[in-house]
């Protein structure tokens, strides 16, 4: 049965691929990302299926108000994956006001109120999946440089835990799939020269799986997966 996805961060790495993979599956996406014309790329993978792209900067109230207006024709919403990341990878002393509060925007704020704005169009067959890194993750191993990225990732790991508490039993599922090293843009924006043992397309090849068949298993967990952080 045809699903409907919507995916941030969907016009390059994880988001890009995942999109991909969703529309070559015949699944409906709306790929949600500040780049337009990489966005508009996704169209030649549509396979039965509908695109569409909603460019905006989700750090920004006004442009998440589109947001209901771009899915008003679905009747439902099947899986939410909150894949946007800002990644800064500075000393603390050099991180500036806004690059601490963009973090935040991105990281945490964005996702909270894209839940909230799609949660009425989601049932208990829905899945919330969040994507956080294992640098957010309690115990794990912490890198220097991140202490934007990282910590502000943080917050949905307990924000997942405390709404599959929240919602009720007609609400959806919701978990949160914390990352090591990817080779991704942003990874190598980050740390130039770095090659990450996983690829973008393997992960979102996980990732389309777990989303629409996760939350019949698990519930306000994080799950790890790290084979290598930088």
């Amino acid at each position: 049965m045809q699903k409907n996805i919507i995916i941030t961060g969907a016009s390059r790495g994880i988001g890009r691929e995942l999109a991909k993979i969703h529309l070559q599956n015949g699944n409906n996406v709306l790929a949600i990302s500040r780049n337009e014309e990489k966005l508009k790329e996704l169209y030649v993978f549509e396979n039965n299926s509908q695109l569409i792209i909603l460019p905006m900067d989700i750090s920004k109230q006004s442009d998440l108000d589109m947001l209901q207006g771009a899915m008003r024709n679905w009747e439902h919403l099947d899986v939410l994956y909150n894949n946007a990341g800002f990644l800064v990878n500075k000393p603390f002393s050099e991180i500036s006001e806004n690059e601490i509060d963009y973090s935040v925007a991105v990281n945490y704020k964005a996702p909270f109120r894209i839940i909230q704005m799609v949660l009425d169009k989601m049932n208990s067959q829905s899945h919330i999946v969040n994507i956080t890194t294992m640098g957010a993750v309690q115990g794990s191993v912490k890198f220097p440089g991140l202490a934007a990225y990282s910590s502000s990732k943080a917050g949905i790991v307990t924000l997942t835990e405390l709404l599959a508490q929240e919602f009720n039993e007609n609400q959806p599922r919701i978990n949160c799939v914390a990352l090591g090293a990817v080779q991704t843009e942003m990874l190598q924006e980050a740390f130039p020269g770095y090659e990450a043992p996983i690829t973008a397309e393997e992960m979102a090849n996980y990732l389309f799986n777990f989303g629409l068949n996760g939350h019949k298993f698990q519930n306000g967990k994080t799950i790890q997966l790290s084979v290598s952080t930088p």
